[in-house]
């Protein structure tokens, strides 16, 4: 197992290295690969979208839970929010340019999982199967 100053090439650690336990990245990494997050940014990679749209579009996510993870990549500068003259008045986001830096990458891990799900799922039953059985 790799220590962090392998990984690092045993340089000085970067306070934004995500290994390291002060970064402030971690908080920026746990908004970005929690499971709303990431899905938030990877809808809005067609475009903009209303909050209803999004709601609809992330299958199981709730008024609140999107309420919150749309606050928070709106706080983190990645996600635009714009309020729409209308009535009743309605609001879309959109991603930023640092937004769409960071929904690339998960959307390449969300076509990872997508391809290795039931791999992993199958993995799991047969290591659930071989601890039931006992050594």
């Amino acid at each position: 197992m790799l220590n962090s100053s392998q990984l690092t090439g045993g340089t000085p650690r970067d306070p934004c290295d995500a290994f390291n336990s002060d970064c402030p990245g971690r908080e920026v990494l746990n908004h970005l690969t929690s499971r709303w997050g990431l899905l938030v940014l990877v809808a809005l990679q067609s475009g903009p979208l209303r909050f209803y749209e999004l709601r609809t579009l992330v299958d199981g996510i709730s008024d609140k839970m999107l309420a919150q993870a749309l606050r928070t990549l709106v706080r983190d500068g990645l996600l635009a929010r714009e309020v729409l003259p209308s009535v009743p008045p309605s609001v879309r986001y959109e991603l930023t340019p640092l937004g769409r830096d960071a929904a690339e990458p998960l959307q390449a891990m969300l076509a990872w999982v997508r391809q290795n799900a039931l791999t992993v799922l199958a993995a799991q039953e047969d290591h659930d199967h071989r601890t039931a059985a006992g050594p």
